[in-house]
């Protein structure tokens, strides 16, 4: 049987049908539906979010020394945060297959960089497959897992966002078992890394990459496709599609295993060509491999190193121009439409509030990113996961004055779990002045309200432990600790002022929950007006970036009315949160009737 599969759900469904036992990722786009179609569609995998990726390979990790096949999912910038178990686990090996499923992000459509995971398995001396369609992404799966526990390795399984959300037929099948036996199993030469123990299983992983080289020459997904000799291209993954679509009569190299490279392959292909070209999305990786080998290759100066790539790129890289608008694309300005909170989202509250305060604000990932845009324009920092409340301390530590009272840190509650706990640790060890605002949704919005530690329920919507953030806050050792809710924006403001004056850190919890949660509500869901002929026009209410509130020009004001313009609230799109009513000068806004 057929079924029209993206690649995320073939992914999921290949973990199923070769016998996965557990799954842990922690969300992140291009990856997050992989562990929910999991959840949603397949029992039999044990499966849950984690705080975060380091966690999700180590818990998986731990299932694959037991014998069970696992895998551990996320983006491209989570491996940097599994970074430390991944590379020594290449040295312990495996028992059941372990497969890392992670998914890049050309063109950067929700990521803070372009990486490649393909330099990765290079670092790592672990294997790595990319799949080019949705029936790959499934077939890739096995292949991995019987990869790992043959050459007793993980294995990275790449995909990118096109792979991930595109959709093709793919054929199912049966669920299989994983061959190895289910167990604990004692072997400390093996399994832990102490110098002398890791000096002797480093000889041992350089024969492996070796003999996964030769593995390379004869998987099944590395193969040559004939055709035209004047022009021979190796690729993989959707740049092999693109190219096939622009250049049909070519001759192609398709590698499904991105490293090791066959070079024997490569080299009888490169042999038979008299034009040679690289067609890859993101870094030159098999291109300067290719070159490494002493064979002329092009590449990346045909298609350059930044952004994603498409037919059109592909097109005018190996023709010199695109046909593109030839075939009927409507060429048409399309008006700009900038990523924006919800109505009634309580981060913009809580900026709102900050921006009273003038702060420098040290931020994080999450929708609340979405603060350094106008007319907020109230981030001033964000770097990665975690990464604000250090970046806030060491602007504190290091400024003194210049700093104190001026600098605060946000981060929502499931950025929190992921890694803002150690900073903040950090932060009550080594003392200063720092104020960090939890921002607690109880949620993870910005990848599709994902559960977490903090919301009581798990993947499944099983009822489990909840973490109190503020008991949390005052076991890590701090004394000024507040919850408070975002919305009374007045109050908000006079607390982050006293916090801010204080001589020691603290921590503001802004507890109110995304307001497209539907469990858990506390707004009145009762759309607000603006009575036009109270409204002063100052645009208070329009500074906090509400899409419901809009500025209506006067052309013409009538005699005596000085006004350049008024606001006016779209009831279609207001929630009732009441920010801009509470910002109002003129007491203008009221609830509609």
């Amino acid at each position: 049987m057929k079924e029209l599969l993206s690649g995320n759900e073939a992914i999921a469904r290949g973990a199923y049908e070769y016998g996965v036992r557990l799954a842990s990722a922690y969300p992140g786009t291009p990856s997050t539906e992989i562990l929910e179609y999991i959840g949603e569609r397949y029992p039999e995998i044990k499966a849950g979010w984690a705080p975060n990726e380091k966690v999700a390979v180590e818990v998986a990790s731990g299932a694959a020394y037991g014998g069970s096949r696992a895998i551990a999912v996320m983006k491209h910038v989570g491996l940097n945060v599994a970074a430390d178990p991944f590379m020594t686990l290449t040295y312990t090996g495996v028992n059941g297959g372990f497969v890392i499923v992670v998914c890049d992000d050309p063109g950067m459509h929700s990521s803070q960089n372009e990486q490649d995971t393909r330099n990765y398995a290079k670092f790592a001396r672990v294997p790595c497959l990319e799949p080019s369609d949705s029936q790959e992404a499934k077939d890739m799966m096995g292949e991995a897992l019987k990869i790992s526990e043959d050459f007793d390795t993980p294995v990275l399984l790449r995909s990118s966002t096109r792979v991930s959300h595109s959709m093709s037929l793919v054929e199912l099948g049966a669920r299989i078992e994983g061959p190895r036996e289910l167990g604990l199993k004692k072997d400390i030469l093996k399994c832990v890394m102490l110098p002398a123990f890791a000096r002797l299983r480093h000889p041992i992983i350089e024969q492996r990459l070796k003999d996964l080289a030769k593995y390379a020459e004869t998987c099944s997904f590395n193969k040559i496709i004939p055709g035209d000799d004047s022009l021979g291209i190796i690729s993989a993954g959707v740049a092999f599609q693109y190219a096939r679509e622009v250049v049909p009569e070519a001759s192609f190299l398709k590698l499904g295993m991105v490293w090791p490279l066959p070079e024997q392959l490569i080299r009888s292909f490169a042999a038979k060509v008299k034009r040679l070209v690289v067609i890859e999305d993101l870094d030159p990786f098999i291109e300067e491999a290719i070159r490494l080998m002493g064979i002329q290759v092009e590449g990346k100066e045909l298609t350059g190193l930044c952004g994603e790539l498409s037919p059109e790129k592909v097109e005018e890289a190996l023709k010199g121009s695109s046909s593109a608008k030839s075939i009927g694309a409507i060429d048409m300005e399309l008006p700009p439409r900038p990523p924006n909170m919800c109505p009634g989202c309580p981060h913009r509250a809580t900026f709102t509030a900050l921006k009273k305060n003038k702060v420098y604000v040290a931020g994080d990932i999450g929708c609340y990113t979405l603060g350094a845009a106008p007319p907020l324009s109230m981030l001033d920092n964000c770097l990665c996961m975690g990464a604000g409340i250090g970046i806030a301390a060491g602007l504190d530590r290091s400024l003194g004055d210049l700093a104190k009272g001026k600098a605060v840190a946000v981060i929502g509650d499931s950025t929190f779990f992921h890694s803002g706990m150690t900073p903040l640790l950090d932060l009550a060890y080594n003392g200063g002045s720092t104020t960090v605002i939890i921002m607690d949704n109880r949620t993870t919005a910005m990848t599709g309200a994902q559960p977490n530690p903090g919301t009581g329920y798990t993947l499944r919507e099983e009822p489990t432990g909840m973490v109190d953030i503020e008991k949390l806050a005052g076991a890590f050792g701090f004394r000024r600790v507040k919850t408070l809710n975002p919305y009374k924006v007045k109050e908000f403001e006079q607390a982050v002022k006293e916090e801010l004056e204080a001589p020691e850190p603290s921590v503001i919890i802004a507890r109110a929950p995304c307001a497209l949660l539907k469990t858990e509500r506390i707004l009145p869901d009762r759309p607000l007006r603006i009575r036009e002929d109270v409204c002063i026009g100052c645009k208070a209410c329009i500074n906090t970036g509400c899409p419901a509130l809009e500025f209506v020009k006067i052309d013409q004001p009538a005699e005596g009315d000085k006004r350049k313009g008024f606001s006016r609230i779209n009831e279609a799109l207001c929630v009732g949160c009441r920010v801009c009513m509470e910002v109002c000068k003129s007491d203008a806004i009221e609830e509609a009737s």
